[in-house]
């Protein structure tokens, strides 16, 4: 691969997204280009890694990566667009975030979203593109994260330990509490509870 001024020509970003199944928060979506001279040991897909490994993890693909961004689309977006598109639209966020303009984009699954650049699905690419991999740590971590601090806006539901997905847990406190203004409203479970 050429370089100039440390820059690859050929520049290939991987994304990949979190949070399509929970009932309630974001989507998130990273993209990551990685540094070609660095190599980032343990890159696997997101699900694969102890909370602890992706947090370090994530420390070092934001410290080497060329460059990394995120996005997002939000429980009000999922509702209105539904799940799959809002996916698409925090990729494409974080996408155009990128401080360096990529000329193909690896994205994780069978669908990608629609950009003037080249695009690519690779289905299990999680596991086995590494900057679809550090893409995946990106987005879980920052999800993640986000989830623990509307636990502590909406402590009764327990997002910081299932950060939203419908758990045992999750389940009973919304038939208890109700949903809260960050559950999707379009999502079966929550849909089910409105009269």
């Amino acid at each position: 691969m050429v370089q100039i001024r440390g820059i690859p020509n050929i520049i290939i970003a991987g994304v990949d997204e979190a949070g399509r199944g929970p009932l309630a928060g974001p989507v998130t979506a990273a993209a990551v280009v990685l540094e070609p001279a660095y190599r980032i040991a343990g890159l696997k897909d997101s699900k694969m890694l102890t909370p602890r490994r992706r947090e370090q993890l994530a420390g070092e693909i934001r410290s080497h990566a060329l460059a990394w961004a995120v996005g997002w689309a939000d429980h009000l977006e999922i509702d209105r667009i539904n799940i799959l598109q809002a996916a698409l639209l925090a990729m494409k966020r974080a996408i155009l975030a990128l401080s360096i303009r990529p000329i193909k984009v690896l994205v994780d699954g069978n669908r990608c979203p629609v950009l003037e650049c080249e695009t690519e699905a690779i289905v299990h690419g999680d596991n086995i593109i590494p900057d679809i991999c550090a893409a995946s740590i990106l987005a879980k971590v920052e999800r993640d994260a986000a989830m623990s601090r509307f636990d502590k806006i909406y402590p009764d539901y327990g997002f910081a330990t299932h950060k939203g997905y419908g758990t045992a847990l999750h389940l009973a406190a919304l038939k208890k509490h109700g949903a809260c203004p960050i559950h999707r409203r379009s999502f079966a479970p929550i849909r089910s509870l409105q009269p």
